[in-house]
Parts: C-alpha cells; sequence; structure tokens
C-alpha cells in the first residue's frame, strides 16, 4: 500500500514539507508506503474548461505534474493534500493543480482515504481546510480526520516544529490513514464490495 502527499507549496523543504513529512512518519511506521510529491515553485495552469481531459481522463497541459499523478493513480491508496494559507485560502497553484486533477481523475480516487492538511502563520486554515476536503467529497472519498483539524502553525519550519499540539495532530492523521488503510485492505480480503454506484443524476436549477 502506498499514500501520496502532495506538497502544495512553493517551498520544497517549508513549513507544509515539515507538517507532511510528520503524518508520513507514522504512517511509514504501519508499514505504508508514503511519497511527498512538490508541485514546484513554477506557473501552474488552471483549468481551461477545454474539455480535453473528457475524452482521455488526462489534462491536456502536460508541463507539470497533474499527470504524473493521473498516470500512478493505480498505485495510490491513499491521499493527502497539505497546503499554505494564502489570503486565507488554499495558496493558488495548488489550487490550480487539484481543480485539474480532480476534473480530469476524480473518478479514479473514488473510495481512497483523503486528508488535508493547511500550515499558516496565524488564520485561515479552517477555511483552507473546507476548499481541500471537498475534492475528496465530491469524489466519493472518505475523509481522515485528527484530534483536531489539520493544521499547523508556524512562518519557518522551525516554528512549525515547535507546535506542539500540532504536530501530535498530524502524527494522529498518520496513524488514522494507516488504521482505515489497513480496515478496507481486510474488508477487501473478507469480499466486501465497494459500493454499488447509480448513474449520475443532473439537476440544473436554471432551465
Amino acid at each position: 500500500m502506498k499514500v501520496l502527499l502532495i506538497n502544495g507549496s512553493p517551498r520544497k523543504n517549508g513549513c507544509t514539507f515539515t507538517a507532511l513529512s510528520e503524518v508520513a512518519g507514522e504512517i511509514e511506521k504501519a508499514g505504508i508506503e508514503t511519497e511527498i510529491f512538490h508541485i514546484g515553485a513554477k506557473a501552474i495552469w488552471g483549468c481551461t474548461d477545454c474539455g480535453g481531459c473528457e475524452q482521455t481522463d488526462r489534462c491536456v497541459h502536460r508541463d507539470d505534474g497533474v499527470n504524473a499523478i493521473l498516470d500512478r493513480q493505480g498505485e495510490i491508496d491513499g491521499l493527502i493534500v497539505g497546503a499554505p494559507v494564502h489570503y486565507a485560502s488554499a495558496a493558488g497553484a495548488i489550487t490550480a493543480f487539484m481543480d485539474r486533477l480532480f476534473y480530469a481523475g476524480g473518478a479514479g480516487f473514488a473510495h481512497k482515504p483523503g486528508a488535508a492538511v493547511a500550515t499558516c502563520r496565524r488564520a485561515g486554515s479552517t477555511a483552507t481546510l473546507d476548499q481541500l476536503n471537498k475534492y475528496f467529497t465530491i469524489s466519493q472519498m472518505p475523509l481522515v480526520s485528527s484530534q483536531y483539524w489539520n493544521m499547523v502553525h508556524g512562518n519557518t519550519p522551525d516554528e512549525v516544529r515547535q507546535d506542539l499540539e500540532g504536530m501530535q495532530i498530524m502524527r494522529t492523521l498518520g496513524r488514522n490513514m494507516a488504521w482505515l488503510l489497513r480496515c478496507i485492505e481486510v474488508g477487501k480480503a473478507a469480499g466486501i464490495p465497494y459500493p454499488e454506484g447509480e448513474p449520475r443524476a443532473w439537476t440544473n436549477f436554471i432551465r
């Protein structure tokens, strides 16, 4: 089993990486592989609503990591997305990244546990978590929680490590992710199938 942790910060080894590393450490203690994927500091396309992904389940913009993750969906059993807070919401780059990742391949994440992590100096963390969790809940992904909201505070990695409660929240999140993945594994072994879906019903309010 494998959990992919997406570092949505432009800083590869900053506060978001520090928080995700704490989560990953607990997941690995349970014998589950982890990988932290950094989206990088280069510009990331927003979704242009071109419709190209409807034919291929891949995004037409191939110069960033969106398709790299979509190509490996089959090996991903759990997903954790970390983002810094910019203006009381998730940073723009990770927002553009997630829009395209889930618009092109959200169905491939169905029934895989997901969690969001927010890092901030002071405020905006709960709004960021609310934003990021919507990608999971629209895609039939069970949300993994912790003992408090999945956030850490600090303006540098050293300050984040001083947030003892935040670090504990990250460790609890990692243990809960590992536990849920093991439960799903046991369920599969027992022959419990995923829920059966229905054809999608669309209701437009303006007719």
